[in-house]
């Protein structure tokens, strides 16, 4: 369930990417309609995605979506000293428009990108001469000239393909084995050959795509000498038959779903040669039931890094591995906190002297940390995060990196120099929402920010942060999808309540032009899982400002258990899930019941994955606050939902030692205590939260005939927020339920 939030924000993603004037054919001010907010182009402007500077930082390359079909991405390169821009890749002249297979589909719907076209990645040659460019299913090698030659050609396609690290080969996963094509020219041949059934090389397994942030399954040492490939067995996984009812017809999926209290895949990691195809395998210790979390090289390749996760996900210990043995032995470990568990991350890079940087949550916050010959330096501290890593200057020992330093609802980017740990420098501006991507040499920054009145914008930026060029400003103007609208935009305005234990939580708010004397009704939109942060000063989706002109108030809240506020704030969550986010967003109810401007009756609660999963339990533990909720896609059985992120927070033996938790977490006990307007929503393909949680829910009501409205979705999967449709439905039933309510 990490980062689904289908709901407002997915209406502006994906986001498209057009010139200028090309964008709005009529300036005028107009009204905003639901119509025009699902069509193209897409009302934030142009927004370049998977930016990347090349190798000799000459050229930034981007994936831009077209003005008239803001789904299809073709790959462009822009000019660092000049701006020329050209499209290098025509996605449409250069694919084939075949059709995907289930592996990839799977693939995009772990990655959030299930619904884009043409081309959604691509892998620089180190050389900096060309770029590998998968498109429906096969491989091409684009040069600069604008040459494009087609290195596979099969039915099956090809997942996770990369251009290893020296250049000497395209590497992809082929009928879930790993093969090697010579990048100069060459046939492809596999390094394994025994994958089939339910054994996968080089894929990452479920759970680590979903939960893990972890795509891939194979790691290039970096000479090309050796690549580790993992293998994973999905025998022991419980099968979930999945009916992927369609329109037209159902088809049914027997998918290895492990859900929470139920075996893992059986996971093993190999050093493989690919040019002689001898295996050695990986000694990952005696007890089998862990998860391998992450695998790095060291810069000159000699070691191996693996950190290794055990099951109930309270210690990770960084394993050091001889490739030319597999033997291991623990360089380090990190334990998390009692009642807590461990944030798995990104944020760390081995340095050329054999050192690490590493994040740690080890005094309550995320912070940045060197270990070098035994010992650690804490390199940056105080009550924030750092959310990410951005970048090293090796020569220079500087870090670059994002953190909410300054003010939790901003993101901003920082720098630190390793000899002089917390004297910290922040190299963005005060009131933005910021990213950066940063070239491997430390030299060049391409920054996206954005705040409540600027869609995101991007600029070529130097270390100090100065901004050299933009690559997209995305000036809200005369040509801008949104200029015709901006007349009418109303004013995001953020605030803080106090939590029943005094902890301070972030609102952000929108409101109509306010009569004296006249309440309005208020969508209250929520998420509430743990990983996720809502309330920000960044730019959010226009359907926020739609929602307010057919007459609402919009509000959400972060409660506690959400992320980014420090692992005491999240912790709360611990084998309770569904209790403090509920309890906080009643504080803000409450809150919002004593303003003047806001009717108190009439309060509608919207949201979607954990928010749906969080409309059933706040219906269930306050009836009669909430005028009416929507739940789209709800985990209504946490025993239902999969090993990784569950048992993270509830257990993992739901049937046992935590089955009380279970019980008191899941939205099934209470749920015949739903009095007030219910609407549930799912995909009836979904394969992340299974339709099953839904259809047992309803089967609850319908035994108790408890009255309730539902919506399903034919072929649609985790997603099906991302729809018209959708929309419509839940502004009917708003409109009847909360607007238009009659009070007696």
């Amino acid at each position: 369930m990490r980062a689904w939030i289908i709901g407002l924000a997915a209406v502006a993603a994906p986001l498209t990417v057009a010139a200028g004037a090309a964008m709005a054919a009529d300036d005028t001010q107009q009204p905003l309609t639901l119509e025009r907010l699902f069509a193209s182009p897409d009302l934030a402007g142009p927004q370049p995605r998977a930016m990347k500077l090349s190798p000799d930082g000459k050229l930034v390359t981007l994936l831009k979506s077209r003005p008239d079909e803001k789904d299809r991405y073709d790959l462009w390169a822009l000019d660092t000293a000049t701006g020329a821009e050209r499209m290098l890749v025509d996605s449409k002249k250069v694919g084939t428009g075949a059709d995907l297979t289930e592996a990839e589909k799977m693939q995009r719907e772990r990655a959030r990108i299930a619904g884009q076209k043409g081309i959604v990645a691509y892998d620089w040659a180190p050389d900096g001469k060309s770029i590998l460019v998968p498109i429906d299913g096969d491989l091409y090698l684009a040069t600069l000239d604008g040459k494009v030659t087609r290195l596979t050609n099969t039915p099956g396609g090809e997942l996770n393909p990369a251009i290893s690290p020296a250049g000497g080969f395209v590497s992809f996963v082929r009928d879930q084995n790993l093969y090697v094509q010579p990048l100069g020219g060459g046939a492809a041949k596999p390094l394994t050959s025994d994958g089939a059934g339910t054994v996968h090389w080089g894929e990452a397994e479920f759970v680590a795509q979903e939960e893990m942030a972890r795509r891939t399954g194979y790691w290039w040492s970096p000479t090309d000498r050796l690549v580790a490939v993992e293998r994973f067995d999905e025998a022991p996984v419980g099968v979930v038959t999945r009916a992927a009812i369609g329109a037209d017809g159902t088809k049914v999926y027997d998918q290895r779903y492990p859900a929470a209290g139920t075996p893992n895949v059986r996971v093993e990691l190999w050093v493989i040669d690919p040019t002689s195809g001898a295996k050695v395998k990986v000694d990952l210790g005696s007890d089998p039931d862990i998860y391998l979390a992450r695998v790095d090289w060291t810069p000159d390749g000699k070691t191996l890094l693996v950190q290794r996760e055990n099951r109930e996900q309270t210690q990770l210990d960084m394993l050091a591995v001889d490739p030319a043995t597999g033997k291991a032995k623990t360089w380090f470990g990190e334990k998390s906190g009692p009642k807590s568990w461990i944030n798995l991350s990104d944020d760390y890079r081995v340095l050329d002297d054999g050192s690490l940087i590493w994040k740690s949550e080890r005094d309550g916050y995320g912070h940045l940390y060197r270990f070098a010959k035994g010992k650690w330096t804490q390199l940056t501290k105080g009550p924030w995060v750092v959310t990410d890593l951005v970048g090293v200057d090796k020569t220079r020992g500087r870090l670059y990196f994002l953190g909410n330093k300054d003010d939790v609802l901003e993101q901003q980017l920082y720098s630190v120099d390793i000899a002089h740990p917390n004297q910290i420098t922040r190299l963005t501006e005060r009131g933005w929402w910021n990213s950066a991507v940063m070239d491997k040499a430390a030299t060049r920054l391409i920054v996206t920010r954005s705040n409540p009145n600027q869609p995101a914008q991007s600029y070529l930026a130097d270390p100090a942060g100065k901004r050299i060029a933009w690559v997209n400003e995305n000036a809200v103007k005369a040509g801008h999808p949104y200029y015709p609208y901006l007349a009418d935009h109303k004013q995001r305005t953020f605030g803080t309540i106090k939590a029943a234990d005094g902890t301070t939580l972030y609102y952000e708010m929108i409101t109509p032009k306010l009569e004296p004397g006249k309440r309005y009704p208020v969508f209250f939109q929520h998420y509430g899982g743990p990983h996720t942060q809502t309330v920000t000063r960044g730019w959010e989706s226009p359907m926020e400002q739609y929602i307010v002109d057919r007459g609402y108030i919009f509000f959400q809240i972060d409660n506690r258990g959400s992320a980014n506020r420090g692992t005491a704030f999240e912790d709360t969550i611990y084998r309770a899930m569904g209790s403090v986010e509920v309890a906080d967003q009643l504080a803000a109810a409450n809150w919002l019941k004593a303003q003047s401007y806001v009717d108190p009756d009439r309060i509608g609660i919207y949201g979607w994955s954990y928010g749906g999963y969080m409309t059933l339990k706040m219906l269930e533990a306050n009836p009669g606050v909430y005028a009416a909720g929507v739940s789209g896609a709800p985990v209504t059985k946490w025993e239902l939902y999969d090993t990784h992120y569950t048992e993270r927070y509830m257990g993992t033996d739901p049937k046992g030692g935590d089955a009380r938790a279970y019980a008191a977490a899941n939205a099934m006990g209470n749920a015949t205590r739903i009095a007030d307007p219910l609407m549930l929503i799912h995909g009836m393909s979904d394969d992340n939260v299974v339709f099953e949680n839904s259809t047992a829910f309803a089967a609850k009501m319908q035994a108790a005939n408890r009255p309730f409205e539902m919506m399903f979705y034919p072929g649609k999967t985790h997603a099906a927020g991302r729809d018209i449709h959708v929309w419509t439905t839940i502004f009917n039933f708003f409109d009847r339920t909360v607007k238009n309510r009659r009070v007696n």
